[in-house]
């Protein structure tokens, strides 16, 4: 689709509901000027150039471009099973309006190149796709991790152009890698030309690239989310047959909002403080000849924890309690989501909302006491998320919930606020940590997707 088009087709009434879906009721106004700006970028690529690793100048945008597309893949916000995921667990998640948009146009040779504002161009010749120990960590590795994952499948991706802008905080704890990835991996099944593969072989891929390209240990939740969008329950028992089911994306109880708050301390560079929590998992797992928790029950692991003490100490034994406990909050979140939609009696209704939310603090609770991922023990004197939630506890106490948030030791919390506090709660936070930090979150009922045009 030519330039115009694209626009033309935002400004139209089916183009104007696909954006309030994706961005919520206030969205599609900012959306039209941010994916015009991203496609005149992707123009502008025409005349810049870049290099590859022998300092070959490669073109930006070979040609004249009467094929452009816009792609996008929403960050996801955790509801509840913190760290549940890598050890075959269960969690409630939620794709979220801010995400990974992309101007794109298809090329006619084997490269991919990728230009986002602030950061280096990425090159990748994508028939190379062996991990590179150098670009551990980078987005180019994420992009040949996730061609490696088509290529094992058979399928041959092409070349492309891409001008990129991201609304998710990186490192935030909002999953901005597993967006990428499947972004990428969106762009890879439309222009492949071979077989389509499902939103959950796109997670899987992108799991694998960040696990063995990128160099961070993953579970599966934040993939699955960013695949395929809404609010989920999702169950890894069985790794080959993920069950996803499907939650009302508009679970909240009238009046409130679901918020982050950023600390503005990132996560980015805490990856080994986050592989010991599956690592250690793992470990307690191990100890009784299984590969994961999800294989033992609470009873097993307590009527060993003097030997487990013994073997591998303390820590691992507290975060394998924490997976347990975790995994029947979150069962008991589901039914209580259940039944403030199903329940005809407002009263009831309210009883079940509050139940929800006294279990949403639950969790926090036991992420700080038994996982213990609120803060880098190695950085004693960085603690913005125990700062976070002890101010969400007194702005918001006895209404209200606050509970740690995705990969934790920095990053974001979550809170649920109640009817007529955000404001208050807003200035509560920004007065700490700065403007901005507070975010509404919309959740997004599609995951990662070709915006325009539809293909």
């Amino acid at each position: 689709m030519k330039r115009n088009g694209l626009l033309d087709f935002f400004n139209s009434p089916k183009g104007g509901e696909l954006l309030e879906s994706l961005y919520g009721p206030p969205g599609p106004a900012q959306a039209r000027k941010r994916y015009a700006a991203l496609v005149e970028g992707l123009l502008g690529m025409a005349a810049r150039p870049v290099r590859d690793a022998q300092g070959r100048a490669v073109p930006g945008l070979p040609g004249e471009r009467e094929d452009l597309w816009l792609f996008s893949a929403p960050g996801r916000t955790e509801l509840g099973g913190n760290h549940t995921d890598h050890n075959r667990g269960k969690a409630l998640a939620a794709a979220a309006h801010l995400d990974i948009a992309a101007a794109l146009a298809p090329r006619g040779d084997h490269l991919a190149v990728l230009r986002s504002a602030g950061y280096p161009d990425t090159l990748v010749d994508l028939t190379d796709t062996a991990p590179r120990r150098e670009e551990r960590g980078t987005t180019a590795a994420l992009i040949r991790g996730t061609a490696a994952g088509f290529a094992g499948r058979g399928i041959r991706v092409r070349g492309f152009s891409a001008n990129a802008g991201s609304t998710i905080p990186a490192g935030a704890g909002l999953a901005s890698s597993a967006a990428l990835e499947t972004l990428i991996g969106q762009i890879f099944n439309t222009f492949s030309g071979g077989p389509r593969l499902s939103p959950l072989e796109i997670a899987r891929i992108g799991q694998r690239a960040e696990q063995e390209y990128f160099g961070k240990p993953s579970g599966l939740m934040d993939q699955t989310v960013c695949a395929l969008g809404g609010a989920l329950g999702i169950d890894f028992a069985d790794p080959q047959e993920i069950a996803c089911t499907p939650l009302r994306a508009d679970f909240l109880f009238p009046g409130y909002a679901l918020c982050v708050a950023d600390t503005r301390s990132g996560h980015a560079d805490l990856t080994d403080e986050y592989a010991a929590i599956p690592a250690e998992m793992a470990a307690a797992a191990r100890f009784f000849g299984k590969t994961a928790l999800r294989e033992l029950t609470l009873e097993d692991l307590m009527a060993q924890a003097p030997e487990l003490r013994k073997r591998l100490g303390d820590r691992p034994l507290l975060r394998a309690i924490h997976f347990f406990n975790e995994n029947k909050r979150v069962d008991a979140m589901r039914e209580a989501l259940e039944k403030t939609s199903a329940a005809l009696d407002p009263a009831e209704q309210q009883r079940a909302w509050e139940g929800y939310l006294a279990l949403v603090n639950e969790s926090g609770d036991s992420s700080c006491r038994l996982l213990q991922n609120s803060y880098a023990l190695g950085r004693p004197q960085e603690q913005g998320i125990p700062l976070a939630l002890e101010l969400s506890r007194k702005l918001l106490a006895p209404a209200g919930a606050w509970r740690v948030h995705g990969g934790g030791f920095g990053g974001t919390i979550q809170a649920y606020i109640p009817p007529g506090a955000l404001d208050a709660y807003r200035q509560g936070m920004e007065a700490v940590f700065g403007a901005g930090a507070v975010t509404p979150l919309h959740i997004r009922p599609s995951g990662s997707q070709a915006v325009a045009p539809q293909p």
